[in-house]
């Protein structure tokens, strides 16, 4: 992990909000997804990770306001932010595992971090979604507010942190960052080798494809199997 510049007088401050009442973010394109054979899959997965550590590395706080629906890679973008405020209509969840997947944008690396590994596995490997007041208590939100109320909310905490020293907050957050994750590079590059081989499983292929047509589907692994689908007896 690279060290962000820490150099300025007064603090600056990032807030990550939807334009959309209804979600802060609902994932990925999933029509455009689905036909993607795994390198194609690997640079799109490439880019979202892209994303999600510009974020985290951003050398100044990011909030993130949370409304509606995140999921999939929603949810990747709030864990990539440093404080995560959401409104009661607020769910949190990583449904990957529904369509032959696992979470490629840095959830399978940063929602342990958050609310701890035997949660972690509950989102990811269920595929189910939290409320707002739950994730609360796993420590993901730091608070939950009315609707009416988060961007107000979220706006008060940046000004309070817009009090502070840029140069001490930007390092506090690196300092954290390094705590938590120092072996974040590597971590994530592993991640998205396993994300994109599934790409060449039929699983991933079904899973998209019934999503799209709006049914349900049975996977072709369900015994126990190795990275990338191959299934064991």
């Amino acid at each position: 992990m690279n060290a962000p510049s820490i150099s300025g007088r007064r603090a600056s401050l990032e807030a990550l909000a939807s334009a959309s009442s209804k979600a802060f973010g609902a994932g990925a394109n999933i029509k455009e997804m689905a036909d993607l054979g795994p390198s194609e899959a690997k640079r799109h997965g490439s880019r979202g990770q892209a994303a999600t550590v510009a974020l985290e590395r951003l050398p100044m706080p990011v909030i993130a306001a949370v409304n509606g629906s995140a999921l999939g890679g929603g949810c990747e973008l709030a864990l990539a932010c440093d404080l995560v405020i959401a409104s009661e209509d607020a769910r949190f969840g990583q449904p990957e595992i529904n369509l032959g997947l696992m979470p490629g944008w840095g959830g399978t690396q940063r929602l342990p971090r958050w609310i701890g590994p035997s949660q972690a596995r509950y989102w990811i490997m269920t595929g189910r979604s939290v409320s707002a007041k739950e994730a609360e208590a796993m420590g993901l939100v730091l608070k939950v507010v009315p609707p009416a109320e988060l961007l107000s909310s979220a706006l008060s905490l940046s000004e309070e942190l817009a009090g502070k020293s840029a140069t001490a907050l930007a390092a506090a957050k690196f300092a954290v960052n390094h705590a938590i994750a120092p072996g974040a590079d590597a971590a994530l590059a592993f991640e998205l080798e396993l994300w994109h081989g599934l790409f060449a499983t039929p699983d991933q292929k079904e899973g998209m494809k019934a999503f799209l047509e709006k049914r349900s589907w049975t996977p072709a692994t369900r015994h126990r199997a190795e990275p990338g689908g191959k299934a064991k007896n």
